[in-house]
C-alpha cells in the first residue's frame, strides 16, 4: 500500500452527519477524484464515528457490497463487525482489528474524522499504518 500524506489535501471534505448513518451501521464515500481519489467508509457506534479506508488488507480490495449509492453494507448483522466482501474477514468497529479471515491480527488502515458542533463529519487524513503483527 502506498503511503499517504499526514497532512490530506482533502482534509476539512464534509462528509455527512453522524445522525444520517444508523447506529451499527456504516456509510462509504468517494473524495477526490482520478489518481488522487480516496474510497473511505465510515461507521457509527452510539454517539462515535470510525473511518477506515475502503480496502481490506489481505488483498486491498473494497469491503462493502453494495458500493456508495447508498446501498452500499459494512457492517455484518450476524456479528456486528465490519465484514469483508471478497472473502468473509471480519473486523472490530472500534480499532479495524481483523477478527477472522485471512488477514487475522492486521488492521483496517484509520481515517481521521473531525465532527462540527452540528453533528457534521469531515474527512481530515489518513491514520498512520499500524505496524503489521510480529513487527
Amino acid at each position: 500500500m502506498s503511503h499517504l500524506p499526514d497532512d490530506h489535501t482533502l482534509a476539512g471534505t464534509p462528509l455527512c452527519r453522524l445522525a444520517e448513518i444508523a447506529d451499527g451501521e456504516g456509510r462509504g464515500f468517494a473524495l477526490g477524484a482520478g489518481v488522487d481519489e480516496v474510497a473511505i467508509f465510515v461507521v457509527r457506534r452510539n454517539d462515535d464515528a470510525f473511518g477506515y479506508l475502503n480496502a481490506c488488507p489481505h488483498l486491498g480490495t473494497p469491503l462493502d457490497w453494495g458500493g456508495f449509492d447508498g446501498d452500499g453494507r459494512f457492517v455484518s448483522a450476524d456479528s456486528g463487525n465490519v465484514l469483508c466482501a471478497t472473502h468473509g474477514a471480519e473486523f472490530r468497529i472500534g480499532d479495524g482489528l481483523c477478527l477472522a479471515g485471512p488477514c487475522l491480527g492486521k488492521h483496517l488502515r484509520g481515517v481521521r474524522l473531525s465532527r462540527d458542533a452540528d453533528g457534521l463529519l469531515r474527512f481530515q487524513g489518513i491514520a498512520p499504518e499500524r505496524p503489521e503483527p510480529g513487527r
